[in-house]
């Protein structure tokens, strides 16, 4: 009896040990996406359709580190009739944990012209490390891929926020992690395919070594309710813009309040 006391309170003193070493996993409320939802858009380039693109969240949770996820993925593809001209298809998946909205693993494919790259990273956000094809990395905690950066911001509350008005993030890319801002910069009515909607403005700046890496080449506009869509995207580029409107939608987590008609 008194060797198994010892031997419980021993483990007790190890989950302890384990526990308090590794920081506490964040809790985060979404009222925004949920399983199955799906959203369809048009990819244009100076206003000639280009292509396609869609976010998918698969119908289940599947399980990553043993928490539920959501299994999140972004594919892009050019036109079959404009392949000839310059053909991408580019894909991406992210597992972003159900309760903090934050990644445990990240995967790219990139198919554009002649280029191709291929990445993943497993972020263990127990103990700061994201292991990469690229090597090893060290990273702040809770730290964002590209894509579920976009679905933090979309669960985060905007209805208070003001233009000016900023969302801080981490977001590791090409070997380090870099500051993440989302600017408020806005509201304004949109029409696209899929109708017209009130939205919310945001630019995404990443901030390098003290410095703006970019700073106004993306604005997001995100319906301006609990759902907030992506109802359009606009990438400026050197010789145009490229735009992705809305043009179907599906499996939403609740009314579609933003759209006026």
């Amino acid at each position: 009896m008194l060797r198994s006391l010892l031997i419980l309170g021993a483990a007790a003193v190890m989950v302890g040990f384990i526990q308090t070493d590794a920081p506490p996993m964040r809790t985060m409320s979404n009222t925004a996406f949920t399983f199955g939802e799906r959203l369809e858009y048009d990819v244009q380039y100076s206003f000639i359709k280009a292509g396609t693109a869609a976010f998918t969240i698969a119908p289940k949770p599947v399980r990553s580190s043993g928490r539920p996820c959501y299994d999140i993925r972004f594919e892009v593809s050019s036109l079959k009739s404009l392949d000839y001209v310059y053909r991408v298809r580019d894909k991406y998946r992210t597992l972003v944990d159900v309760d903090g909205i934050f990644p445990w693993r990240f995967d790219q494919m990139i198919r554009e012209g002649g280029y191709k790259r291929d990445f993943s990273a497993v972020f263990n956000q127990n103990t700061q490390k994201a292991y990469t094809t690229d090597g090893t990395f060290d990273i702040p905690p809770f730290v964002h891929d590209i894509v579920s950066a976009f679905y933090y911001v979309r669960a985060t509350d905007l209805s208070k926020k003001k233009p000016g008005d900023v969302i801080t993030m981490r977001n590791f890319f090409d070997r380090e992690s870099h500051e993440l801002l989302a600017r408020i910069t806005g509201r304004e009515t949109v029409e696209v395919e899929a109708g017209t909607f009130r939205t919310i403005v945001i630019e995404p700046i990443i901030k390098s070594g003290g410095l703006f890496k970019f700073e106004g080449k993306l604005v997001l506009w995100l319906s301006d309710d609990d759902r907030k869509v992506p109802v359009k995207v606009s990438t400026r580029i050197p010789i145009g813009s490229v735009d992705a409107e809305l043009t179907a939608y599906s499996g939403l987590r609740g009314p579609f309040t933003a759209k006026l008609k």
